[in-house]
């Protein structure tokens, strides 16, 4: 069965490879990621990455180990999202997803977009890895047209996790998710843009057996702790060190980011989204025009976060 799997491997990248013809020739690569200052960085991806939003792990680290540098983050992940805008769609088909996201992109002007998909390979399998790919392409596409001169940057998923019963055996779905991750880093080479295996950066295909301290509720998604490590390992996946700091004197950075990233939420998906905007704005659309009021508030936000990280980097430089 093992020889089977891997000629379907072969078979389904080598059909991929067949349908990239025209993709310009993939450059080598890359081991660290350059940022600017004023970059403005936006998250794109399915539930991986909007969750993080909880725990606010990934800005402040982020921040610390860009020092000087001064980068805004912005989170437009959604929960159950594909490559197709299926999630962000709401009522409509996938585009209207993708026009949705279009509209953000034309609000946030990004310099550099994150995209982290493609979890449900895991159980899909890669029997949908053409397709996958496909919707990738048309996304970053979408990307270089709405944010020219954005640098992009491709994740791969982490790793599942087995837990004790009723949770299913899941080391079938991380085989799947490891060749899927091969398959993800050749088109992200061959799409020029940056690669973070973080599937591998999360330890790869997980050992047999119950793990002895879950990162995980429930297999696959990850609890504060899991996210305090994903987050130190994009930041490693990025080429970038962060100062060892503890936990504690992230509180105050942290803090900032949690409040900005509410703020941001609230801006850009309200809860009553339908009766501002949509099919019921008769009725309360005429609340639409506080949504912009978020803007500078998100903007006072950003620099709350600046002053605590400078506050935090100068407190380590009187050590």
């Amino acid at each position: 069965m093992i020889w089977k799997a891997a000629l379907l491997t072969l078979a389904v990248i080598g059909t991929v490879t067949a349908q990239e013809v025209t993709v310009p020739v993939a450059k080598p690569e890359k081991h660290s990621f350059e940022f600017k200052d004023s970059d403005r960085l936006v998250l794109i991806g399915n539930t991986v990455i909007e969750r993080e939003q909880r725990y606010g792990t990934f800005e402040p680290r982020l921040a610390l180990a860009l020092g000087d540098l001064k980068v805004s983050v912005r989170n437009l992940a959604w929960s159950g999202d594909t490559v197709f805008g299926h999630a962000r769609s709401y009522f409509g088909p996938p585009e209207e997803g993708l026009q949705r996201l279009t509209t953000h992109l034309e609000l946030l002007k990004p310099t550099v977009v994150m995209l982290c998909y493609g979890s449900e390979m895991a159980f899909v399998g890669l029997g949908g890895l053409p397709d996958f790919l496909t919707g990738y392409r048309n996304l970053l596409e979408l990307m270089r047209k709405e944010a020219p001169g954005a640098r992009l940057i491709i994740v791969s998923p982490p790793p599942l996790e087995t837990l004790p019963a009723p949770m299913p055996d899941l080391a079938y779905a991380n085989k799947s998710l490891s060749s899927f991750r091969d398959a993800l880093r050749k088109f992200a080479l061959s799409q020029n843009t940056y690669f973070i295996d973080l599937f591998e950066l999360m330890g790869g295909v997980p050992k047999a057996g119950i793990p002895a301290q879950p990162l995980t509720e429930n297999g696959v998604h990850y609890t504060r702790v899991g996210y305090e490590k994903l987050s130190a390992k994009l930041i490693e996946g990025l080429g970038l060190i962060a100062p060892a700091v503890a936990s504690a004197e992230l509180e105050p950075i942290t803090r900032e980011v949690l409040h900005k990233d509410e703020l941001f939420f609230n801006r850009w998906r309200p809860q009553n989204e339908t009766y501002l905007f949509g099919f019921r704005k008769h009725e309360q659309g005429q609340n639409g025009k506080e949504i912009p009021m978020f803007d500078p508030l998100i903007e006072q936000a950003d620099g709350k976060i600046q002053v605590a990280k400078a506050a935090l980097l100068a407190s380590k430089k009187r050590l």
